[in-house]
């Protein structure tokens, strides 16, 4: 294939990539706007009828809406809402078994008519369980049925034959990244509440805190003010940390000294020395609430490589060192 060709195939495909991209974006426009032509009333009755249920969010679908199913459910239950996906044909062979009385049902479709879904519809009727529908046919068999209709604007596709599920699924996904949202929300789902779901991973690393990551006890390289530097020496060294830390008469921290602060006092002898000689008198320290982020920034902002962790009274309770932070995945 020649330059010229190639750059044809490249126009191309970047006017597509372009098209499609154009295409989705006025769908959830125009998913937006359906907030102000109908939409927010049934939205709103889903979110209270999903916060107050003592069950659990049962999503289900098949085709690509059944994929949007499975992240929904997911983002569901990450994010203080009890959520699975059941697949609309497993459910026919058993599964409607996972599906309880205190449960609510979201089921999404983006004509209403899928075949695996009417047994589903057909369980909700009959145990009364709440079905909620995300459909763009407010006619159809899953919508008549429903509970709940949440009705998206049928758009057109981004795919040129109008017949994969482009811009559909886009908006399904949205509507259902908004149910959850909005749910966090009326939850006061706080960060805190975050890091119980999302312990692993980067994600998890940046919601941890200090006090979840510190040394403490006897791995804390402390000495009491006083010390000759060749004892503080000998602590810094077993310690491994790069730094000792030194307590007034109270047992409060009063100074730091570092391999640094030594290395910048080799000319002097630092066996007829003590710590109160080359400490610094105003060691950079955090709580033990900080996240690992902040106290990571604090580190970096002051180019040092640990932090010692202090209480309300000044007194030491732990230490976080740089590679503890690699460690975990934040750095």
């Amino acid at each position: 294939m020649n330059r010229r060709a190639i750059k044809l195939v490249e126009n191309s495909v970047l006017e597509s990539a372009k098209r499609t991209i154009e295409t989705e974006k006025r769908g959830l426009e125009a998913l937006e706007q359906a907030f102000d032509n109908g939409l927010a009333g049934p939205f709103t009755r889903a979110v209270e009828i999903i916060g107050d249920i003592s069950g659990r969010v049962i999503v289900t679908g098949v085709g690509k809406s059944g994929h949007i199913g499975t992240k929904l459910a997911a983002t569901f239950a990450s994010t203080g809402t009890p959520a699975f996906f059941v697949h609309a044909a497993e459910a026919n062979h058993g599964d409607l078994g996972m599906i309880a009385r205190d449960d609510v049902v979201l089921a999404i479709s983006k004509g209403g008519e899928s075949a695996e879904l009417k047994s589903i519809i057909s369980y909700t009727r009959r145990f009364s369980i709440p079905l909620i529908a995300i459909t763009c046919s407010e006619r159809s068999s899953l919508a008549t049925a429903a509970d709940i209709v949440l009705l998206v604007p049928n758009e057109q596709e981004a795919c040129p034959n109008g017949l994969a599920p482009t811009t559909s699924t886009l908006m399904q996904l949205a509507l259902g990244d908004a149910l959850a949202v909005a749910l966090l929300e009326a939850r006061g789902f706080t960060a805190t509440d975050f890091h119980v779901f999302h312990p692993g991973g980067k994600l998890g690393a940046s919601l941890m805190h200090v006090a979840d990551i510190m040394h403490i006890g006897e791995k804390l390289p402390l000495v009491a003010k006083g010390t000759p530097m060749p004892e503080a020496i000998t602590v810094l060294s077993r310690k491994h940390f790069g730094c000792v830390g030194v307590l007034d008469e109270d047992g409060r921290l009063c100074g730091i000294v570092t391999e640094g602060d030594m290395a910048r006092n080799l000319t002097r002898n630092l066996a007829n020395l003590a710590v109160d000689d080359i400490m610094t008198k105003t060691p950079k320290t955090v709580k033990p609430t900080m996240l690992a982020t902040a106290a990571l920034a604090l580190l970096n902002q002051h180019h040092i490589g640990a932090l010692i962790v202090i209480d309300e009274d000044s007194r030491p309770i732990g230490l976080v060192h740089f590679h503890d932070l690699l460690r975990i995945g934040v750095a």
